[in-house]
């Protein structure tokens, strides 16, 4: 797409050319991890609503054409940490979602290491769940890496006869839904030290009754 076809945008926005064989000097993975890396850092101390690319670009020490050469906007930063943070939290279900023997069990391992990647990525998941609602990037992101989680949670009910016959086809994806949402407040709330759930004991207890119970009540 011509350059002057792309939005204006504002001075310290502004993306360098992307021209064929032009790339800032280093290592491409380095850099762009780099860009990523000092953009979760910074995301610690700063609202991401607050955080400019020039800070990026200071905390991360490249030039502003590096930054738009592997990058759109900050948004795009954002949706990257996010998506990988998301990647993660699939492989943290996956004893559940390989339909053990002991689906309870299975379910605390993934729960409790649910936690731990939360708070691992702390300051990620907590600048996209306050800020997915106020740009429509950031909506559209968030809501389509919610849905995959939804999605192989439904998958995963879908496949057990038990609970399928129990709960209904059609109940299963709105239940499936609530207890992905919900795991997601209940991780976000213990990511920002709010009581009772900044007890990791607390937090890992309350969701697994809250699945077994819906989903294997005995």
């Amino acid at each position: 797409m011509p350059a002057t076809s792309r939005p204006a945008q504002p001075a310290d926005r502004q993306p360098a050319r992307r021209q064929h064989g032009r790339r800032a000097a280093g290592p491409a993975g380095d850099l762009r991890e780099a860009i990523l890396t000092a953009t979760a850092g910074l995301l610690a101390d700063h609202r991401f609503s607050d955080l400019a690319v020039a800070d990026i670009l200071a905390a991360a020490g490249v030039s502003r054409g590096t930054f738009y050469f592997y990058f759109d906007s900050k948004h795009d930063v954002l949706a990257e940490l996010v998506r990988r943070a998301v990647a993660e939290g699939h492989a943290a279900a996956a004893p559940w979602l390989a339909r053990p023997a002991d689906p309870a069990a299975a379910l605390r391992a993934g729960i409790t290491e649910g936690a731990r990647l939360w708070q691992a990525n702390a300051p990620v998941l907590r600048a996209i769940v306050e800020s997915w609602r106020t740009d429509p990037r950031l909506t559209d992101l968030w809501l389509e890496q919610m849905q995959t989680l939804t999605d192989a949670t439904v998958a995963q009910v879908s496949a057990d006869s038990v609970v399928r016959q129990r709960l209904g086809d059609n109940a299963i994806p709105a239940i499936a839904a609530a207890l992905t949402w919900l795991g997601e407040r209940l991780y976000y709330l213990a990511a920002t030290g709010t009581p009772p759930f900044d007890d990791q004991d607390t937090l890992i207890d309350t969701l697994l009754h809250i699945w077994v119970t819906a989903l294997y009540p005995a």
